[in-house]
């Protein structure tokens, strides 16, 4: 071999050498045998993401949620619930009280029959709301309503009377299917605000109001 040849094999070895020992020198001191920890992606620590899979892990077989008491991260490992909807119903049972059933539930704005029955099998309710809620899809209303042989509502003594949404009081409005005391006084006060409704469908206006929301109250209010 070439002496030239030879000298250029020389320094691309001390080279590489000299590489290696920089790297061990530079490496932070740490225990015989201790591990290093690996970080993830995005740089996130792996123990850091197993505590978040952990939260969104899957439901177990006859595993249900307890959606009068649960915190949202464990509300959005529900079947189609989201982080962002299970938020909203933990901020909805704090300003308006616990549930207490499906039917409660419904009363939160972005939960519908559909998402109902998808998660029916795995929730449960462990507290009383303070008013009961409609049955879900039935005739049946809170403690002290019924229906007469005609099919409109009644009231015990008597026939029930439609709710005027421009002169109702906030305890009025709170006696209506799915309202309760924080959206009756949003009501009032929405009234106050912009004047009277124009129609029944105006409800829709009222922030944390929605269209199913106003079908369900739309038999037992008027706007006069």
């Amino acid at each position: 071999m070439p002496p030239e040849r030879r000298a250029v094999l020389l320094l691309l070895g001390l080279a590489v050498a000299g590489q290696g020992v920089r790297a061990w020198t530079d490496r932070p001191q740490s225990a015989p045998g201790e591990l290093l920890a690996l970080p993830g992606v995005g740089g996130q620590p792996l123990a850091h993401r197993d505590s978040s899979l952990a939260a969104v892990r899957p439901l177990a077989t006859g595993e249900q949620i307890d959606l009068d008491q649960a915190s949202a991260d464990e509300i959005a490992r529900l079947p189609r619930i989201g982080l962002t909807l299970a938020r909203t119903i933990v901020a909805d049972r704090s300003a308006r009280g616990p549930f207490g059933s499906l039917a409660g539930l419904d009363r939160v704005t972005g939960v519908g029959a559909g998402l109902l029955r998808a998660i029916e099998p795995h929730a449960r309710f462990s507290l009383t709301p303070a008013r009961p809620a409609a049955a879900l899809g039935g005739v049946q209303y809170e403690s002290g309503l019924g229906q007469g042989g005609d099919g409109r509502e009644r009231r015990q003594g008597g026939v029930g009377r439609a709710v005027n949404l421009n002169t109702a009081t906030a305890d009025e409005l709170e006696g209506l299917p799915f309202i309760g005391p924080y959206m009756a006084q949003q009501i009032v006060a929405f009234r106050e605000r912009h004047g009277p409704f124009a129609a029944v469908d105006s409800l829709v206006l009222v922030p944390g109001i929605g269209p199913s929301t106003v079908a369900k109250v739309r038999e037992r209010v008027a706007v006069e």
